[in-house]
């Protein structure tokens, strides 16, 4: 048996183990989790059920209250009224009727004389009342044989308590005959004594229905009792006002049951209580009625609020045993797997290190190092591509022939390994063919017809060719299908170029060439669609309108390129980039470039070049003059000193025309020497007095705005810069 058989079985056995307890952990988990949930659930249902039956029982109660307000109102603002009829007493049906008139929720009133108050009728009681259904008020009297109301709980308590008095739920069989409660008060006369009682009858068939109606859920009922225990309103009919809750629960057999409940109710209490009614649970949420001694209570059973999550967790239950079976065939799956997987990773990781290795290979392809020709001051570059994968299908590349700056900008179509295969063929193309080749319409369409030749898998290629004149600023270019470049000169605009088409679309396409003239200071800006087309991650594109803004904010390749990604990653966010990015800066300085042979006859010639200088930038002809000496001391200088006397030698003026200078460099390979580390030569001595030498570089300095020396490669460098 093979090592590797060992260890694979070894791990398998482990991993079962290791999945067993897993899946014990997990069962236990699952059901610690539920019964935690089902507790805190039950909590919050409880919770919930106890507001929504405080909340029905505190609006029926506060409407109850309503109406027994409007009650009180009105008997107590006719007490004035009773009173003042007393003098007459048969005025005091008056008075009883216009309570009922005014009052549609009181069905009969009456003003019973206190008895032997008044000498004509020792017993005074005209009763006014409207029957059920009618609108006609009737009036009868209450001082009857058969109807003694001195006796009567509505007239004597008020006289007992001398304030207003709700009474217990009764029939008036004398009166109205319906089930009603009153509210009454006394009545006193002007010397402070106890003359009459003043009532109002009012309806309790709106009391039945309003209670009845509170449904907290679908199987919970009501009830409402009054201060003596009286059934005033339950769903048994039978038992409205014929006996009490301890009667009604001794003939049910639950006397133990509603014990407790009832005392509570008759103490004026609110809360909530769990009975046992009807070998059910039932949970009784209880609040009095204010000012009449009435109890309000609503039952719920037990399965209606806790009857869903009941069901809920059985089925959790069920689910919870169907999940642990689940997990036990995908520990099962996985120990199958885990093998199959190793083997996966080691390959992905070998796949990995190959990508690496490719990206590095690609990325060796194409210029990197930035500045790339630190010894020019007529160029000032950089570039970066970006793939969106390990390996992409952009490129760039340059180089310089014959003082020419040849570049290139590319996209192949797709990403990936496939593209960058192409990417790689491309540019080993350009630079073989660029190299001979001083045409771009004929470097692109040699390139085109090799590619069309063998593209069997409809790859193509957009590509961007131009040759930059370092002398003369001339650019010639050819577009195969690429994105057009931006010109940054005082204003920026789209290079306008022919619609050609991509690489490798069409063997023996005819390719069109153009060309333009860019000047001092001037810039070209190559990119993909990378660039334009990044998405945020609303899938909105960067746009050529955001690229456009932020190349117009600086001048120098770093700060262009800085700007550019800075604001990509802003706008992109955390969105996965969708396509490789790659972006080619490049400034121009124009260069008037002169050559002196070690003679003092070759400085005559620099008078020429300031001509040229001159007329270009329409330069004053004293500024003109100036330079040329200062120009023309300092090349004397390196011409008699620089090279050992009889020694061929060269000096190399190069003249830059900035936007808002001029700059000279002068180059020789002659011995070190430091014309800025001479010292000043003093003007205030005569000529006698004066030693050889210093006045040149004294004028160099007084007619430059800037004066500066190195030493690199062999040679000398003085850099002289005039602001004009």
């Amino acid at each position: 048996m093979k090592f590797r058989d060992v260890i694979d079985k070894v791990f398998v056995r482990q991993s079962a183990r290791a999945g067993l307890m897993l899946v014990i952990v997990a069962a236990v988990t699952l059901e610690a989790t539920s019964l935690i949930q089902y507790i805190f659930s039950q909590k919050g249902i409880r919770e919930e059920a106890t507001r929504r039956a405080e909340s029905q029982l505190e609006a029926t109660k506060l409407k109850i209250l309503n109406i027994v307000d409007q009650t009180e109102t009105a008997i107590h603002n006719s007490v004035w009224l009773a009173q003042w009829a007393l003098a007459v007493p048969d005025s005091l049906v008056a008075v009883s009727r216009r309570i009922v008139e005014t009052n549609p929720i009181i069905v009969g009133s009456t003003v019973a004389l206190v008895p032997g108050y008044d000498k004509k009728h020792p017993l005074y009681s005209p009763y006014c009342f409207r029957s059920p259904g009618e609108e006609k008020i009737r009036v009868s009297s209450l001082a009857t044989e058969e109807y003694d109301y001195t006796s009567q709980e509505w007239f004597a308590k008020p006289l007992e308590l001398g304030k207003g008095y709700w009474s217990e739920p009764y029939i008036d069989v004398g009166g109205g005959d319906i089930l009603m409660t009153t509210y009454s008060v006394p009545v006193l006369d002007a010397k402070g004594r106890q003359a009459a009682v003043l009532t109002a009858d009012i309806s309790l068939d709106w009391l039945t229905e309003l209670v009845g109606n509170v449904k907290v859920y679908p199987e919970a009922f009501s009830m409402m009792i009054s201060r003596s225990g009286q059934i005033m309103v339950c769903p048994a009919e039978s038992l409205v006002m014929r006996a009490t809750v301890q009667q009604a629960a001794e003939n049910l057999g639950d006397t133990a049951a509603f014990g407790d409940l009832n005392r509570s109710m008759l103490a004026g209490q609110s809360g909530s209580q769990i009975i046992r009614y009807r070998k059910t649970t039932t949970h009784v949420f209880f609040a009095p009625v204010e000012k009449t001694g009435w109890s309000m209570s609503v039952m719920i059973p037990d399965s209606e609020i806790y009857g869903s999550i009941r069901r809920v967790g059985r089925l959790v239950v069920l689910l919870q045993l169907l999940g642990i079976l689940m997990l036990v065939f995908i520990l099962r799956s996985f120990i199958i797997n885990q093998i199959r997987y190793n083997d996966l990773n080691d390959r992905k990781k070998v796949m990995e290190n190959e990508l690496h290795i490719a990206r590095d290979i690609q990325m060796a392809m194409i210029p990197k190092i930035f500045p790339p020709f630190p010894e020019r001051s007529d160029l000032d570059m950089t570039a970066e591509i970006v793939p969106a994968k390990e390996v992409g299908g952009d490129l760039y590349d340059f180089y310089i022939r014959d003082e020419k700056l040849i570049f290139c900008i590319g996209d192949v179509s797709g990403k990936g390994i496939p593209a960058s295969l192409v990417m790689a063929v491309t540019r080993s193309m350009f630079r073989t063919i660029s190299n001979h080749e001083n045409s771009p319409a004929k470097i692109v369409t040699l390139m085109n017809d090799a590619m069309a030749d063998v593209n069997e898998n409809s790859m193509f290629v957009t590509f961007f060719v131009g040759i930059l004149d370092l002398n003369t600023g001339q650019i010639r270019y050819c577009n195969a299908g690429h994105n057009s470049p931006v010109m940054l000169t005082d204003s920026k605009w789209p290079l306008p170029v022919e619609a050609n088409l991509p690489l490798g679309v069409l063997s023996g396409f005819k390719y069109k060439e153009q060309e333009i003239t860019i000047g001092d200071d001037d810039a070209i800006f190559l990119y993909t669609d990378g660039l334009t087309e990044a998405e945020n991650s609303s899938h909105e594109l960067f746009g050529e309108s955001r690229m456009y803004e932020v190349l117009g904010t600086r001048r120098r390749s770093e700060e262009h390129m800085e700007a550019i990604k800075a604001a990509v990653r802003e706008f992109v966010g955390k969105a996965p980039q969708s396509d490789d990015l790659t972006m080619l800066f490049i400034h121009y300085f124009r260069r008037v470039h002169l050559t002196l042979e070690n003679d003092i006859k070759e400085v005559a010639k620099i008078a020429g070049l300031m001509e040229q200088i001159g007329s270009e930038r329409n330069l004053d002809p004293g500024l003109v003059s100036s330079l040329n000496l200062a120009l023309e001391e300092a090349a004397s200088n390196v011409i008699m000193y620089a090279y050992p006397k009889d020694t061929a030698g060269a000096l190399e003026i190069d003249a830059f025309m900035r936007k808002d200078s001029l700059e000279f460099v002068l180059t020789d390979g002659g011995k070190p020497f430091d014309p800025t580390a001479a010292p000043e030569a003093d003007v205030t001595l005569g000529v006698e007095e004066r030693g050889i030498g210093g006045l040149g570089i004294f004028l160099v300095r007084n007619i430059m705005d800037s004066v500066t020396y190195s030493r690199a490669d062999g040679k000398n460098i003085l850099k002289l810069i005039k602001k004009v």
